[in-house]
């Protein structure tokens, strides 16, 4: 269409380019940025300034601009078809950047409708966590959190509320490929949405007795997305924080801080293997605590499994 009618296609050119003005029509240049290259916006940097009017707008206006002409008409679906096709006579690819996105690609549909933390629903929020979580008293209550290292590696700490009891799950690395294989501050850790965290995690809290592994707090990364299977196979309900709430979980964030001393930031996890974690907990928790009364963690947990299988016995007899 808009092959053949230049009217329009310069018409949406111009409103799509035009640089902006003061009162008195003088053009004001803004910055000026090296030339466009067709690339995927980058993170920080400037753009050229223009009216950047989007194609839901200039598709708007042109009845208005033109009442009577009704070949001057357009969807705004198909400016943006012709602003990301490569065919001749479309628009000037490098109007692109005058969008207010400044996308080189087009963002997938079912992503923008896609829910980061549909995973959550209202029953398994940290509001429905049982109360007695919250006075520290009652053992099997743990909070659970990711340590990132770079390179895609990343260790899982989870920390018992009430006697800082540390554990320390080992995940099994995946290989590192195209451009998963770059140092990175803040990786993502979608690769542990599925086997990785599901199967440490569950080895790591089937390590305790029933009775001290109540619920599991964790925050609402995808890497949690499994919990509907680690439930039923772990006995252990879990909940999640508000995001982003990490005061939610302050044991286990105070306690990643003593972590960091041994696994420093900007470094690649993947080094450590599961002895490496175990010899780091035990340390840790045979570390005398302050908040413990100057106990260490080891002498607490050994006090709450002699209790919790006094329990047991006296619930069997």
């Amino acid at each position: 269409m808009l092959v053949t009618i230049h009217q329009l296609r310069d018409y949406l050119q111009d409103r799509l380019a035009r640089q902006l003005g003061n009162e008195d029509d003088t053009v004001v240049s803004g910055p000026m940025p090296p030339a466009w290259k067709c690339l995927n916006k980058p993170h920080r940097g400037d753009r050229k300034w223009s009216t950047a009017r989007s194609p839901e707008q200039i598709s708007s206006q042109l009845p208005l601009d033109f009442p009577d002409d009704e070949s001057m008409r357009i969807s705004h679906e198909a400016i943006y078809q012709s602003l990301y096709i490569e065919a001749r006579g479309a628009l000037k690819r490098e109007l692109v950047a005058a969008l207010c996105t400044g996308r080189a690609l087009r963002k997938p549909r079912a992503l923008s409708r896609s829910n980061p933390h549909g995973h959550v629903t209202e029953d398994i929020v940290i509001s429905q966590r049982p109360a007695e979580a919250a006075d520290r008293i009652v053992p099997g209550y743990w909070e659970g959190y990711l340590i990132i290292g770079t390179g895609r590696s990343a260790i899982g700490s989870v920390i018992e509320r009430s006697s800082r009891r540390i554990l320390l799950a080992h995940f099994a690395q995946t290989p590192r490929l195209g451009r998963h294989a770059t140092s990175e501050k803040r990786p993502s850790t979608r690769w542990l949405r599925g086997g990785p965290m599901k199967a440490a995690l569950q080895a790591t809290m089937m390590r305790l007795p029933s009775q001290l592994r109540r619920t599991l707090t964790w925050d609402r990364g995808t890497g949690r997305a499994t919990h509907a299977d680690f439930m039923p196979a772990t006995g252990t309900r879990m909940f999640f924080t508000n995001p982003p709430s990490p005061w939610q979980h302050p044991t286990n964030e105070n306690t990643n801080g003593l972590l960091r001393q041994y696994f420093l930031k900007g470094t690649d996890l993947s080094q450590w293997e599961a002895a490496d974690l175990e010899t780091v907990a035990l340390t840790l928790n045979n570390r005398t605590r302050k908040v413990l009364g100057f106990k260490t963690q080891a002498e607490v947990f050994a006090d709450q499994l002699q209790s919790s299988h006094n329990s047991s016995v006296a619930t069997t007899d």
